[in-house]
């Protein structure tokens, strides 16, 4: 196996345990996926995703599936990949040349927030760091039909903080730990306000704070980082209980 290829197996592996750690977990479904990069897939595009049937506890390096664009199997694996999961996966990726990693959740901090009218709202400390960087989808309905990416695309534009409507939350980066940053403070975002709005009105946070915290927030940017400091504190924490998803 190409060395970059076991990489980015280990990474993923490492994600989905960190994940399961962090109880950002929905039984078996669900999914984190990343392209392999053209070291190894001579530009091609290819991925990998969890394969389906295992709880995020059980994903290991050398279980992960690999699969082409239509979310066909190219391994030897004996695990199916679940359609409803990488139709969604597949549209950003495809889409959207900078998404090297999408993450999607059905936490119930964020499926809330998704179901609420208003959406997310600008009145918190992790809000205000995602000012301008939220986009909203609308609910189609369980997503196998390939003819929603078109739709999901220009909801989307190039904002990679994602609210799907009556559904979950999703994020998408240019590297595993970036888009785990992004997520994080999505979630952080709606967890506070759901703690906040179940006490009464919440003290709304001004369009010109809000700018001036996204601007000054550094865990995105690729030059500080992009939330690989994060990522690798928990990764070490996840392998303290557990570091089988190496192997």
């Amino acid at each position: 196996m190409h060395q970059d290829e076991r990489a980015a197996r280990q990474q993923l592996a490492a994600c989905y345990r960190v994940f399961a750690m962090l109880g950002w977990t929905e039984m078996i479904y669900n999914h984190i996926t990343v392209r392999l990069p053209d070291s190894v897939t001579g530009g091609a595009k290819q991925f990998l995703i969890n394969p389906f049937g295992l709880h995020y506890s059980e994903v290991t390096a050398s279980n992960l599936v690999k699969i082409d664009i239509e979310g066909q199997v190219l391994d030897d694996s004996r695990w199916p990949v679940n359609p409803a999961g990488f139709t969604v996966h597949a549209a950003i990726h495809d889409g959207l040349p900078g998404a090297h990693c999408v993450m999607h959740t059905h936490t119930t901090a964020g499926v809330a927030v998704a179901c609420s009218q208003g959406g997310l709202q600008q009145t918190n400390f992790y809000t205000a760091q995602l000012h301008d960087m939220v986009a909203y989808h609308d609910f189609e309905g369980i997503t196998i039909h390939a003819d929603e990416g078109p739709r999901l695309l220009r909801s989307i534009g190039q904002r990679q903080a994602v609210i799907l409507r009556n559904h979950g939350l999703l994020a998408w980066g240019q590297t595993l730990p970036q888009t785990f940053a992004i997520l994080w403070t999505l979630q952080r975002a709606c967890e506070i306000q759901l703690a906040t709005f179940s006490m009464g009105a919440a003290i709304p946070v001004s369009e010109e704070i809000a700018r001036r915290c996204t601007r000054d927030a550094l865990q995105f940017s690729p030059a500080h980082g992009a939330g690989q400091d994060m990522f690798a504190a928990l990764v070490r924490q996840a392998d303290r209980i557990d570091d089988s998803y190496k192997y």
